[in-house]
């Protein structure tokens, strides 16, 4: 059985925080340890950066047996070119490839999703 959380918020910064404010509350829920949900916290802070408009942004948060995937998009664009190539630059992909244990990008009707996986050593099933 997977749970999942989706939230849909505005892309502009000033809602970014209620999205890492959900996955904070998930974290403590679930007992991840500090530094699983600071690498949770950094990626979608990283990836919620890419956007500057003031559509709608999606972020789901599912456990699954072993961690947590995370989906986040739309993005349009050129958005996540800097995913696409491998660099050793300090940027999102970079970033992505230290804190996540696996990211990809799904393309759905015309715009592009990221997935991010991330192992933890807390159970996949919520408490209390």
């Amino acid at each position: 059985m997977t749970d999942e959380i989706t939230l849909v918020v505005p892309a502009q910064e000033d809602f970014h925080r209620i999205a890492l404010l959900v996955m904070g509350g998930l974290g403590a829920r679930l007992d991840l340890t500090y530094e699983d949900l600071d690498d949770l916290q950094t990626a979608l802070e990283s990836l919620l950066g890419c956007r500057d408009d003031t559509d709608d942004i999606n972020v789901a948060i599912a456990l699954v047996e072993g961690g947590v995937r995370t989906t986040i998009g739309p993005f349009r664009g050129a958005q996540l070119d800097e995913l696409e190539r491998d660099s050793a630059a300090l940027g999102l992909r970079r970033v992505l490839e230290t804190v996540a244990d696996e990211f990809e990008i799904e393309r759905r009707d015309g715009s592009e999703w990221v997935v991010l996986s991330k192992r933890t050593s807390a159970p996949a099933e919520a408490t209390g």
